[in-house]
């Protein structure tokens, strides 16, 4: 299969005459992923094909349609992020006190925990990767990787270098990596604590940095698709959203296209910046929404799908192991993030400082051996039991492979008695070898709580938002902490009132994890039905015993919520 792939790729960009075809402008290196086959492309694709093209709709799908094609677009949905940040920045190293965390009042503390930490999971559940296309981190990496703000420029600011092959194969497991470790960094210094607004500046800065030194070194947005705290987190939990992405309108073009404009750039923009190729795009997993695959088609065959929420968790063409991973991971700290708010683990915490001399004056929580422990306890959860769920329901499958080898040269006597060599033959040899069930198991069963997984997250950040998010309103006027009153806002009272407050700040976080239940459970009911049914002993069962498994997950960390008491 691979050298037939290779050939039809080699063909598309080969003339007539064998000479090489010729491209007019190449930003960097051509993507490595090769075209689908076209036989059965119907039946591969179909069930994932989503039919509402937002472009094309009356009254909006022309004004999107040319916004999308303008250059300056994406910069401006870029820039006002990246004015907040920069004042973030800014506030929190000239503003606030040295001597006590004033976080509470400051505006870069506000704006980022209380306020877009929050908004960014409502974003992600809605719409998928909308954030990466108005991000400012990376936003302003390829800024100064472009040389420009929009133009299309013909040589990039960077060594070029691709992301190794070995690496690559994890997916999107190192960043899912990058986000524990920031996350630590986070409770550590007690960041969003609110503690000194200076740690909020510093871990930005850091962020921005890293995203800068990467594009510097790596081609297009290695970064973001690899690395990026955040790129684990929205695009597993983007699964959710109702908007598929860019996508091919006609699969047929995109296969007998001879420039692959929208992989290798051309006049009109750049080569896709995450490595994604419209004409074999099933799922919104690593469409950053830039527009530039759009710009470059020139058979103007790519549209912005709509899809029903859970498409991409029900139905993707395939699934893909890291991402089940980041899944059980990503749930994993965000239990933890539930059981560090309780009594029980204060007292765990304290135990291992005073064994492990982990202190640092006021700094030593959450120790690296119970912050890592407890998340991969949490996370082997749904592994155990999903190994469990395998063992009693999963048939023993084994399948047949077909190994051809040549059987060499052999002499044969011919009628004049001169001997002959015959041309060698080829010999083929069919065993049976057993298939691993847990594997195809475990990634679905992890797709189906996706639901569960982002919106307990949500619930996660609804305390610091429900209760201080008006001091937004106060801290506008006054962003770098100088006693300022930009706009008449500072001392307005109702800056210092809550949305809500206790009981009612849990009854919305059990609320918001009981629809994620809920979607789960219709999910994996879903998963289960077309995937798993007809792989088990018995179908009831299997229904059942996945629904109950899903269920008992979703009460767990939905009854975690009561004792935290909208603990922050």
């Amino acid at each position: 299969m691979t050298s037939t792939l290779e050939n039809e790729a080699k063909e598309a960009n080969t003339l007539k005459n064998g000479q090489p075809r010729p491209v007019k402008v190449e930003l960097f290196s051509p993507e490595r992923r090769r075209p689908p086959k076209k036989a059965g492309m119907e039946q591969h694709f179909g069930p994932t094909d989503p039919k509402v093209d937002a472009l094309k709709l009356p009254v909006i799908g022309k004004p999107l349609t040319k916004l999308f094609k303008s250059r300056p677009f994406q910069f401006m949905m870029i820039l006002p992020n990246q004015a907040i940040f920069w004042i973030v920045i800014i506030g929190g190293i000239v503003g606030g006190s040295y001597a006590m965390p004033t976080g509470e009042n400051n505006f870069g503390t506000v704006i980022t925990w209380f306020i877009w930490f929050c908004l960014i999971f409502i974003m992600i559940v809605g719409v998928g990767r909308a954030w990466c296309m108005m991000c400012p981190f990376g936003g302003f990496a390829e800024w100064v990787q472009r040389h420009t703000f929009w133009k299309r420029t013909i040589k990039p600011i960077t060594a070029n270098w691709k992301w190794p092959e070995k690496m690559a194969k994890f997916g999107i497991l190192p960043a899912v990596g990058t986000f524990i470790f920031l996350t630590w960094i986070e409770e550590f210094f007690n960041i969003a604590g609110p503690g000194y607004p200076i740690f909020t500046s510093l871990m930005v800065l850091g962020i921005v940095a890293t995203a800068l030194t990467v594009m510097l070194l790596f081609e297009r947005r290695t970064f973001c698709r690899y690395l990026c705290p955040l790129t684990g987190l929205i695009g597993s939990a983007g699964a959710t959203g109702m908007v598929a992405g860019f996508r091919t309108r006609d699969r047929d073009k995109c296969l007998s296209c001879q420039t692959k404009d929208c992989m290798r750039g051309s006049e009109n923009g750049y080569g896709c910046p995450w490595f994604e190729w419209p004409g074999s795009a099933s799922s919104n997993l690593m469409c950053g929404l830039c527009t530039e695959c759009m710009k470059n088609c020139p058979e103007d065959n790519v549209g912005l799908f709509l899809q029903p929420p859970l498409t991409s968790v029900i139905k993707p063409d395939r699934r893909r192991t890291d991402v089940g991973v980041a899944i059980v991971a990503l749930l994993g700290l965000v239990v933890f993030q539930q059981f560090n708010a309780l009594s029980p683990y204060q007292s765990l915490d304290t135990w291992l400082n005073s064994h492990t001399g982990f202190q640092f004056g006021a700094y030593g929580y959450p120790n690296p051996i119970d912050y890592l422990g407890i998340i991969a306890l949490a996370s082997l959860v749904p592994v155990l039991l999903t190994g469990v769920i395998t063992l009693l329901l999963a048939k023993k499958t084994t399948s047949q492979v077909t190994d051809t080898r040549d059987s060499g040269p052999r002499v044969v006597p011919s009628s004049g008695g001169v001997a002959l060599l015959e041309a060698p033959a080829a010999i083929q040899t069919t065993k049976t070898v057993k298939t691993s069930q847990f594997k195809t198991w475990f990634v679905a069963l992890a797709y189906g709580i996706i639901p569960l997984m982002a919106s307990d997250y949500l619930a996660r950040q609804l305390p610091k938002f429900l209760s201080n998010s008006p001091r937004i309103i106060a801290a506008i006027s006054d962003p770098f902490d100088k006693g300022w009153n930009l706009f008449g806002t500072a001392k307005l009272h109702i800056a210092n009132q809550h949305i809500l407050l206790g009981n009612g700040v849990v009854a919305v976080q059990i609320v918001v994890v009981g629809i994620g239940l809920l979607a789960s459970l219709y999910a994996t009911n879903k998963i289960v039905k077309n995937e798993l049914v007809q792989i088990s002993k018995n179908a009831l069962a299997t229904r059942a015993i996945t629904l109950l498994y899903v269920l008992a997950l979703g009460l767990t960390v939905a009854g975690l919520y009561y004792p935290m008491h909208a603990a922050f």
